[in-house]
């Protein structure tokens, strides 16, 4: 199980945020064998195809190059012109091989980790240039795999060799018993014919390192569970900042509720554990009551202690207050099946305060549906 600079076990997967901010600093699983194995087998590909004819234009290069009269030899002017006309001939021929493999070096560093900019890789590290680091790096667990990788990488190539050599041993000795032309040609053919051999091992050490460093990167990001508390404090602000805030939203609302009570035409009690308090104003357009504030107990408490101090009705009517608070809320209209009873207190209470009648009926019966009705 992989461990962090202070020793704490790594054994929480990465979050998001670990993955995007590695990112971001270019620490992507990357194969340096995958794009090795495919920039070798491209160019194996290329001369395979294409190298006869691009010996046979580099010959014709080289012979006009060589081929030159007295007056070029002698006026730098043509001289210059000369050379700079085979070197264009020359670039022209190299060019398409380049911007070639320049390609699969960019394919083969999508393939594995995708695509990433990004410029922190340039920034200096001064950490680097600490001696002491560097001898922890040198024998270190990284280390002493890839010097394993290497080691593997070379006895497999020398096996290779040693193998394409013993098979080719025959055409090594006719060559050097035939003339100097056919001789180079047979050459380059055994030499083509090597690169290619040596190009397709590396296929082997690639299917080996890509896993690894997909691994080994899966490794390397991993967490402490120190690391993903303090993430998620980082992310989500700490619990005890949040509870602060929500307490502090509560207590907020609470006072905005409750200097809206003022305003409310009735107060709905229990009488003594729920309180509701309703406003209605058709001048405003409102079709229904609404739920200015809306408690039970202590709260409830306070709502009928403004509403005395404010000359508000206070309405015992046990079942309908129970309901209200249950299927309201603040800032809202009551539920449209409640409309009728509410109706009928708010009826009463108007004309009392235009003193049409002397005082309020009971309200404790009053109707409420059963799908509302919640037990005290």
């Amino acid at each position: 199980m992989a461990e962090n600079e202070d020793g704490q076990e790594k054994s929480e997967s990465p979050t998001e945020k670990k993955l995007s901010d590695a990112r971001k600093k270019g620490q992507v699983a990357r194969s340096k064998e995958l794009g090795t194995m495919l920039i070798m087998l491209l160019s194996a590909a290329w001369f395979w195809w294409l190298g006869p004819g691009m010996v046979d234009d580099f010959k014709q290069i080289m012979t006009v190059g060589l081929s030159f009269d007295r007056d070029q030899s002698f006026d730098m002017k043509k001289a210059a012109e000369l050379i700079f006309s085979q070197f264009w001939l020359a670039g022209l021929l190299t060019i398409p091989f380049m911007l070639a493999m320049l390609m699969m070096a960019v394919i083969a560093n999508i393939l594995v980790g995708g695509w990433l900019f990004s410029t922190e890789v340039f920034a200096p590290k001064f950490s680097k240039l600490n001696p002491i680091s560097g001898i922890k790096r040198m024998f270190s667990m990284n280390a002493l795999v890839e010097l394993i990788k290497a080691l593997l990488k070379f006895f497999l190539m020398a096996f290779l060799a040693i193998l394409f050599v013993y098979n080719v041993l025959h055409e090594l000795y006719s060559i050097g018993m035939t003339d100097v032309m056919p001789a180079l040609g047979s050459a380059g053919e055994v030499l083509l014919k090597a690169f290619i051999v040596m190009s397709l091992g590396l296929i082997v050490i690639a299917l080996i390192d890509v896993p690894y460093q997909l691994w080994k990167h899966s490794e390397d990001m991993k967490m402490t569970l120190q690391e993903v508390k303090e993430e998620y404090k980082q992310t989500e602000g700490s619990p005890e900042i949040k509870g602060r805030i929500r307490r502090m939203q509560r207590e907020m609302a609470m006072r905005r509720m409750m200097q809206d009570v003022p305003k409310a035409d009735v107060i709905i009690t229990n009488p003594e554990h729920y309180a509701v308090a309703l406003q209605y104003d058709d001048k405003n357009g409102s079709s229904a009551p609404i739920v200015l504030a809306m408690g039970i107990d202590f709260l409830a408490a306070q709502i009928r202690s403004i509403a005395q101090k404010n000359d508000i009705q206070i309405v015992r009517s046990p079942a309908l207050a129970r309901a209200l608070y249950y299927n309201s809320e603040i800032g809202k209209q009551i539920p449209p099946t409640l409309f009728m009873a509410v109706a009928q207190i708010l009826a009463m209470v108007f004309q009392l305060r235009d003193r049409k009648i002397s005082k309020l009926p009971n309200f404790d019966d009053l109707s409420v549906p059963e799908e509302l009705k919640q037990t005290p």
